[in-house]
């Protein structure tokens, strides 16, 4: 309540940068995944839900929006960029124009969830526009050291920040944003949240997906070879609280890459080995552990591979997924980023250069070098 009385009393484009210098100074609200089940399944209430929406979104935003502006000059006027930027204000705004209204406005609350769907939707494309800079970017002016370490540090935070506000957004339009409450293709859900992932059957399911994809560009695909272990509940299927879509997705881009790899290495040779995923439920931890027979990766390359200004790829595409082991506890708690003098410390440092050389190109066969 004290954060709303401190409100300003209008909310205007020109004053949005005022609002994201007022709203960062808050830190996010982290929520556990016992408090999305709690309020979903047992006190799931639209008012309540648009109160600490109006007040966490804002910060949440303001927050990464603080981090964007401090990008490289040269990154943040790519036009891809401008856009992503250009979406979070807008959307700041559209919340903003909430902060007077009153709970006990049943028109209001229901404009709020509509505004909230088009929140949602407008920020389908971040992940590949922003990509899309950094790659417009990276054509332009190449890649130094120090820009390359504060936009893997940027990014590693905007996709989670990304993440967090989608999981509200989409908690609070999957519960109130129909007239039906409840989902007929998944009755058994809370908003996004299943309380009984089947894992088995999401990593099928993204290893069909991914193994269409494959079949229609390669004419074949690797088998999938499975074996599962259930510590925590032997001879159980192996269930876990979780947001499947996130699992899916994980998966999916992991076979997608097993996949090419595999594909790519073995063309000469007309046979292509399985892929193989082991998948481990503990008692704490769900381990999902993917093998493929592409070739490996050279151990010189391996600081890249979760680089986003690097990739295999023909196209460079962007990396958003770490993707195990997965924290399972319903406990679990979001770790979000929080804009503050650390954070600003990333970006305006002097980056020492780099102590170790590298080589800027493939390694000469060993007969060209000369003895010293």
């Amino acid at each position: 309540m004290r954060l709303l009385r401190a409100l300003l009393r209008s909310v205007s484009p020109a004053t949005i940068p005022q609002q994201v210098d007022f709203y960062c100074r808050f830190s996010p609200s982290p929520l556990s995944m016992k408090q999305f089940l709690d309020f979903g399944s047992d006190n799931a209430c639209e008012k309540t839900s648009f109160m600490f929406l109006r007040q966490e979104l804002p910060v949440r935003l303001a927050n990464i929006m603080k981090e964007i502006s401090l990008l490289p000059d040269n990154l943040l006027k790519t036009p891809s960029v401008q856009l992503v930027q250009s979406w979070y204000v807008q959307s700041l705004q559209e919340i903003l124009d909430f902060k007077d209204k009153s709970a006990e406005d049943a028109e209001a609350i229901s404009c709020f969830t509509d505004t909230v769907i088009t929140i949602r939707n407008r920020h389908n494309d971040v992940i590949p526009t922003m990509a899309q800079g950094v790659i417009e970017y990276k054509d332009h002016y190449g890649v130094d050291p120090v820009t390359s370490q504060n936009v893997q540090y940027f990014l590693d935070r905007f996709f989670m920040s990304r993440i967090s506000i989608r999981m509200l957004l989409n908690q609070h339009t999957l519960l109130f944003g129909g007239k039906v409450k409840v989902n007929p293709a998944h009755p058994k859900h809370i908003g996004s949240i299943d309380p009984k992932c089947n894992v088995v059957e999401v990593i099928k399911d993204g290893y069909e997906n991914a193994k269409t994809l494959c079949d229609l560009y390669y004419m074949n695909s690797p088998e999938l070879v499975l074996e599962e272990r259930n510590v925590k509940s032997p001879g159980q299927p192996m269930q876990v609280v979780y947001v499947p879509s996130h699992l899916y997705y994980m998966v999916f881009e992991l076979f997608k890459n097993a996949m090419r790899a595999t594909m790519e290495h073995h063309a000469d040779r007309d046979i292509y080995p399985p892929i193989h995923v082991h998948i481990t439920l503990g008692n704490e931890d769900l381990t999902v552990k993917m093998c493929d027979r592409g070739g490996g990766v050279p151990l010189r390359k391996i600081d890249r591979l979760f680089n986003y200004m690097y990739s295999t790829a023909p196209r460079p595409r962007v990396e958003t997924s770490r993707a195990t082991p997965l924290a399972l506890s319903t406990e679990s708690v979001e770790r979000l980023p929080v804009y503050n003098k650390s954070a600003w410390k990333h970006y305006t440092a002097n980056h020492e250069a780099d102590d170790w050389c590298v080589p800027s190109s493939e390694p000469k066969d060993m007969t060209t070098f000369r003895s010293i």
